[in-house]
């Protein structure tokens, strides 16, 4: 079919020939992005793939659509306790396990169609190598001391055991499978040389006692200073979001920090991990035999590692600092080490680093009232979210829409479901498919000439002014939110975007009427809608990139870079493809049906009580005071969420409630066929749409 594309610089997307590996260049933007690695003993739930992998790939998605050089590594972290706990209990080897669980983690990505450059492993050869050679530049620099503790051996085994390894009585509650790190019962932190009767989980009739053992430990003491000074540096050029580590004022909150780092230790009494390198100390080399690395300390090296092994030039994303920024994302538990621990490492390590330029934390998604749990059978694991029958993109979407950037969100089947229906279905799929429609049926696929100039589209055009300087403003909103990796506001404003587009049609009265008496302005009308689309294809590219790709094959059209005006790109005599639904309707009946199927035992009244609108369910308590309860939980959250708000965002928000009012109530005589003023609920519309962009614009700015 004829393609008739503008010819202009940057406005097709680069994208790579097949097996080509991305390398940064000088005097051009390079984004290196990880999300954090997922530990290797289980399968990820919704809370662990939006708090990571999923904004993370985002993120690259994005990178790519300005042409921006990008590279996205992520991979499985396989060594540690951990993984040596879960095959004692699947009764296989560690290394089995990892297999295991690392296709388990790949199949569930690859369905959310996460766009890794490689999806790697802590478990590599070239892992080994990096890890050691960083361990012997840290003790060349003198930052690694020996520390000598009691721990606990076991003189069956004859090896020492790490606290998981160790069951015994709880020392405080008496609960007799306290494991040495926690007791599952009464909930307290412990240390396995308190526990009554120790015994070994290999082998329960094995006796355990206390033995001195040396490790090897980072001076996070002696770095502290130059940590604190680049960290103070770094939170203020890559606009850190807000996490446990820095406020928003840039004030270090961390109390690890606030009251002084303490030597941490990077070595174990393990089989399963890296093995310490020989130093060249005879005395501590003897003493580090048969020992391992951290999992603490080599996970975060699964960056730097699984880059080489993408790449034998990892070094040119690695030590560029000049050159390269850095983007993490992870959960708000995982800020710790990747803000104060693994720099500290690269700081040690004395080498010139690329290191963080901007982190990007979640709080924790929930679900329907309670916690994910695996036990419990309460949540979505893995790639069971398939078993739905939903696309990714519409899992991605809204996942992406209740990201929870600035507090806990709550994943709802009846939301899931109306967002689909609403959104989605009839406004964003609305507006394509009736465009592309009309294409296709009154001009046999081909575009119609609207008169326009192959550019950027006038803000003082005779007819569509107000149109254009809309999306204008929302494609500038749209970048600015995106730069700053505020992905909900950049999603949010492709909804904006689409919905502007829908009004676009309605006004300007799109159908066979205009068809017939107006040729002219009907030509002008479906160009500049089918050019608007193509916009879409972009902007919604990193939020769904099957729904990018189907808007392309319907437009006939290659992919595009995100613009910052709207132009007239698609030209006459352009042959656009079939048209075709984009999201179809999910009936809301399959809430209940999914409940029962992923929903599993009712979540715990402690879980149950924190959550609002779930106090409905708690056992023991009447209709009456579960209502008062859920109000008063409801006020209360939002109090606290309007607290953080500006009195500019609060007033917009008002007046949106208000217009959105206004519009419901037109909508309605609508529907009783009562008599609407002519372009009445059209410029409600219109006024809505304009109040939730100048929202947009000014949540931007915070």
């Amino acid at each position: 079919m004829a393609q008739k594309i503008r010819q202009t610089d940057g406005l097709l997307r680069d994208v790579p020939e097949p097996g080509q590996k991305t390398l940064p260049k000088k005097g051009q933007t390079n984004i290196l992005i990880t999300s954090a690695l997922p530990y290797c003993n289980n399968v990820p739930h919704l809370g662990n793939i939006i708090g990571s992998t999923l904004s993370a790939d985002v993120y690259s998605r994005y990178s790519r659509t300005r042409n921006r050089r990008t590279l996205y590594v992520c991979g499985t972290d396989e060594y540690g306790t951990a993984t040596e706990t879960q095959a004692l209990k699947e009764n296989i080897a560690p290394k089995a396990l990892c297999d295991k669980y690392h296709e388990l983690h790949r199949e569930t990505y690859n369905w959310f169609e996460i766009g890794f450059d490689i999806f790697g492993r802590t478990s590599s050869d070239l892992h080994k190598e990096i890890s050691q050679d960083i361990y012997l530049h840290l003790s060349e620099n003198n930052m690694l001391e020996k520390q000598i503790k009691d721990q606990t051996f076991c003189e069956g085994c004859q090896r020492f055991l790490a606290d998981r390894l160790v069951e015994g009585i709880c020392p405080n509650c008496g609960y007799d499978d306290a494991r040495g790190d926690q007791c599952d019962k009464c909930s307290r932190t412990l240390d396995p040389l308190d526990l009554i009767s120790p015994r070994c989980q290999r082998d329960k009739t094995h006796s355990v006692i206390a033995r001195p053992s040396s490790h090897m430990y980072i001076k996070l003491n002696e770095i502290q200073p130059q940590l604190e000074t680049w960290i103070q540096k770094s939170w203020s050029t890559g606009k850190w979001s807000p996490n446990v580590i820095i406020n928003n004022d840039g004030e270090i909150i961390d109390a690890r920090l606030k009251g002084g780092l303490r030597p941490s230790p990077v070595t174990r009494d393990l089989l399963w991990g890296v093995p310490v390198p020989a130093t060249g100390n005879t005395t501590e080399d003897e003493e580090m035999k048969n020992k391992v690395l951290y999992v603490w300390f080599d996970a975060p090296i699964g960056y730097p590692s699984i880059t080489a092994n993408y790449t034998p030039e990892w070094r040119q994303w690695w030590f560029n600092p000049e050159n390269v920024k850095l983007y993490q994302f992870m959960g708000k538990d995982n800020a710790y080490f990747h803000t104060v621990f693994w720099p500290s490492v690269q700081l040690g390590d004395g080498r010139d680093w690329t290191m963080l330029h901007h982190i990007s934390t979640t709080e924790f998604l929930n679900y329907e009232g309670g916690k994910f749990s695996k036990s419990r059978n309460r949540g979505v694991f893995g790639p069971a979210a398939k078993e739905t029958g939903v696309t990714p993109s519409v899992w991605r979407y809204y996942l992406l829409s209740t990201r929870p950037e600035t507090s806990d969100s709550m994943f709802s089947w009846s939301e899931f479901i109306t967002v689909n229906n609403g959104i989605l279905l009839n406004n964003f799929g609305n507006f394509v498919n009736r465009a592309i429609k009309f294409v296709s049926a009154k001009y046999d696929s081909q575009i119609p000439d609207g008169g326009d100039i192959a550019d950027t589209l006038s803000a003082e055009d005779d007819q569509d002014s107000a149109f254009i300087t809309e999306i204008n403003t929302l494609l500038n909103t749209y970048v600015e939110a995106m730069d700053s990796v505020k992905l909900r506001l950049g999603l949010h404003t492709v909804m904006l975007i689409s919905a502007r587009g829908n009004l676009y049609l309605q006004q300007s009265g799109l159908g066979n009427a205009l068809f017939a008496e107006d040729p002219k302005r009907c030509a002008q009308v479906v160009s500049r809608a089918i050019n608007l689309i193509y916009v879409l294809s972009a902007v919604v590219y990193p939020f769904m990139p099957s729904t990018s790709e189907s808007i392309l094959k319907q437009l006939n059209a290659p992919p595009r870079t995100v613009p910052t005006s709207l132009g007239n790109d698609i030209l006459p005599g352009h042959k656009i493809g079939a048209p075709a639904y984009l999201f179809t309707k999910i009936d809301e009946k399959n809430a209940e049906i999914w409940r029962a199927k992923f929903g599993g035992a009712a979540p715990p009244p402690e879980e149950t009580a924190a959550a609002v609108g779930a106090v409905k369910s708690a056992p023991g308590i009447s209709k009456k005071k579960a209502a008062a309860a859920t109000k008063a939980a409801a006020k209360a959250t939002k109090i606290k969420e309007d607290a953080g708000k500006s009195e500019a965002v609060l007033a917009f928000e008002a007046q949106i409630k208000s217009q959105g009012d206004v519009v419901r109530n037109l909508k309605e005589k609508q529907k009783k066929q009562e008599q609407l003023e002519e372009g009445e609920l059209s410029a409600a519309l219109a006024e809505l749409l304009k109040l939730k962009a100048s929202l947009a614009e000014e949540l931007a700015k915070n």
